[in-house]
């Protein structure tokens, strides 16, 4: 597996240290996360991130276990790292670091203080809320080590402050139980109760969020270190908390036993494929309703455009076929008037994307063709010809195929309908209104992929196959523009006017969402090398397309800022990893070369979210990596592509 290591001038550099976060998932949405320095810097970090109903719907509980080690001269040598509302660090132990390595997926530590090393290991218990942390020591001795348990509970996009009341703990044997929502264990408990106020979170505060909350210290595990090999361990986990887990030994050895199985299952041709496919097992969790995928740490929840763009790379490319024809099932079970739902997160279900089901009917036909899974497309076909027929006739958002030339259409006012669906003040940053040209990609697509499940089992396609020729042979005569690319809308509605029925324009910005009308497998269009040159010289970079063109209007440079500025450069030149699978599958079917494609993100591997891939990066170089650090549908996309 590639390594990621890093020693002291790393490590030791706060700014270097803090840019590289770690992620162990628990198989159900929650999460321990951090930095390499162990600096908290955003409200998202924390050692027990307890997943609710949904995987979005999480809430913060053990924040950190800080050490302490005292010396037999008296000296207490500080580990932990906090920054506080003064703009202070303190206590800066990252600076005592020799050390960090990503070992099969969790995280290690070890500090020296003269000749004496103490190694930190954490892992969760997969498929439940649990938390192992052991501390040995490596060299030296002896000492005496301390772990202040700092603690809360609440929503994970949220902050807690002093002026509410404390959290409620309850002492049970051998530590508490906080809020009764989580439990902690191990040596030495020690009650104490205050209040750590002004915690700060440098990376909210960048993207214009409140920055800071307090922090309760609930009390102290301890315990001697008398020799070499000894080890403090603390438990902490939520659910059944009369349930104990299974000693912290045991908890970290099955967790890198069962992420050892989840790379030799995926069966990667090198290190970096090694990489991904861990990276990968992080967004598949098991919910009340099944398997899902969570979009991208640590905000996201389940999404089912980037559930279906990332099904491929995350199931088929990693041996999990029998996961992911569940999870096919269960989301063609939310299908409503040909539409498939988009979220929960939101707090009920919403029916918000012009492509979402379009991506499903590609994920479904995907997992038949690479699975051999006739038995499900026979299962699904019904729904799929359905879906077809709602849209044919016309869903909600006015989605329907235009009888004029058979391409669908959309056009809701205020809707952001398309993947690219930033608002600024509840309006759409890029409305798209229209026929948008990765929609129709998406259409041709599937009628071609139902019409194809059809032949295969000898029944029916229904509409599916008239309309698909319909629909092809319009988007062949209608897209190509005159500059050469594709138009990026068709038939949208003048700007100054959006409910205007005359007037209609085409929109020919340079954005890459035209790339899936060569890349898709029954993409309407065979590419033209010339062509895909021209994008790739104003779109590409070392971690993917740019979304617009460099001298488009509109063009942001850089994805930074409070949540307006950042939205508002979401679709605007801001780098997507992701699309670098359909840049890649273009330009494979047109005969150009693509294994100097995924250099730079390889490289990215240990920059930003450690061992994945970002959801976003800036436009301009160096290309600082932005949005959620760990993203489904950037790891998946790279991981297919790549094994492709």
């Amino acid at each position: 597996m590639l390594p990621i290591e890093f020693g002291p001038r790393v490590c030791g550099h706060l700014d270097t240290g803090v840019d590289r976060e770690w992620l162990v998932p628990d198989g159900l949405g929650g999460y321990a996360m951090g930095t390499v320095s162990g600096l908290r810097t955003r409200r998202y970090h924390g050692l027990l991130m307890v997943a609710g109903e949904t995987p979005a719907a999480r809430r913060l509980g053990l924040v950190s276990l800080d050490p302490e080690l005292i010396l037999p001269s008296g000296a207490v040598v500080r580990l932990g790292a906090h920054e506080w509302r003064s703009g202070a660090v303190d206590p800066t132990g990252f600076a005592l670091l020799e050390r960090f390595d990503l070992v099969d997926g969790l995280p290690r530590w070890r500090w020296r203080i003269g000749d004496l090393v103490l190694e930190r290991e954490l892992a969760m218990r997969y498929g439940r809320s649990c938390l192992a942390v052991r501390h040995r020591l490596v060299a030296g001795g002896p000492a005496r080590l301390s772990l202040a348990a700092v603690v809360t509970w609440r929503d994970g996009h949220g902050e807690r402050r002093s002026d509410g009341p404390a959290p409620r703990i309850a002492p049970v044997a051998g530590g508490a139980v906080v809020e009764e929502a989580f439990r902690l264990a191990g040596p030495g408990w020690s009650a104490e109760g205050q209040w750590w106020h002004g915690v700060h979170h440098r990376e909210e505060a960048a993207r214009g969020l409140a920055p800071d909350e307090d922090l309760w210290c609930a009390g102290r595990f301890g315990g001697a270190l008398d020799r070499p090999g000894e080890s403090v361990s603390v438990l902490a986990w939520a659910g059944d908390l009369a349930e104990e887990p299974p000693p912290a030994d045991e908890l970290i050895e099955a967790a890198r036993r069962r992420n050892r199985r989840v790379v030799a299952t995926g069966r990667p041709a090198d290190g970096v494929a090694a990489r991904l496919t861990l990276a990968a097992d992080a967004f598949v969790v098991r919910t009340g309703s099944g398997p899902d995928v969570v979009a991208g740490y640590p905000w996201f929840g389940a999404w089912s455009r980037d559930t279906m763009i990332a099904y491929e790379g995350l199931f088929l490319g990693t041996g999990r076929a029998d996961e992911g024809r569940e999870l096919l099932r269960a989301y063609a079970g939310t299908l409503s008037e040909g539409m498939l739902a988009n979220t929960a997160d939101t707090g009920r279900v919403e029916y918000n994307t012009v492509d979402g089901t379009l991506w499903f009917l590609h994920a479904v036909a995907r997992h038949v063709a690479v699975a051999g899974d006739t038995d499900l497309g026979a299962e699904l076909l019904p729904a799929l010809r359905a879906v077809v027929e709602h849209h044919l006739r016309g869903t909600r958002y006015g989605i329907v195929a235009d009888p004029t030339d058979g391409l669908l259409t959309q056009d809701s006012p205020g809707a952001a309908l398309t993947w690219m669906d930033a608002r600024v003040d509840g309006e759409p940053v890029t409305r798209r209104a229209g026929k948008p040209v990765e929609v129709n990609a998406l259409w041709v697509n599937g009628l071609a992929a139902v019409t194809e499940l059809a032949g295969l089992l000898g029944q029916d396609a229904g509409s599916a196959r008239v309309a698909h020729a319909r629909a092809r042979a319009a988007f062949r005569r209608r897209f190509p523009a005159p500059n050469g690319w594709l138009y990026d809308v068709l038939d949208a509605p003048p700007p100054g006017d959006p409910d205007a029925a005359d007037g209609r324009r085409h929109d020919d910005l340079l954005r890459p969402n035209q790339l899936l009308g060569w890349s898709l497998p029954y993409a309407p269009l065979d590419p033209d090398p010339v062509v895909l040159r021209r994008i790739g010289a104003a779109l590409l970079t070392p971690l993917g397309p740019r979304s617009l063109a460099p001298d488009s209007p509109g063009y942001r440079p850089r994805h930074r800022g409070g949540p307006a500025e950042r939205d508002s450069g979401y679709h605007q030149g801001t780098v997507w990893p992701w699309l670098t699978g359909p840049y890649a599958d273009a330009c494979r079917r047109a005969g150009l070369p693509v294994a100097g494609l995924f250099t730079g993100l390889a490289a990215h591997l240990p920059e930003y979210g450690l061992g994945s891939v970002s959801e976003t990066a800036d436009a301009e170089p160096p290309h600082g990596a932005t949005g959620a650090p760990f993203q489904a549908w950037s790891v998946a996309e790279l991981l297919r592509v790549r094994r492709d």
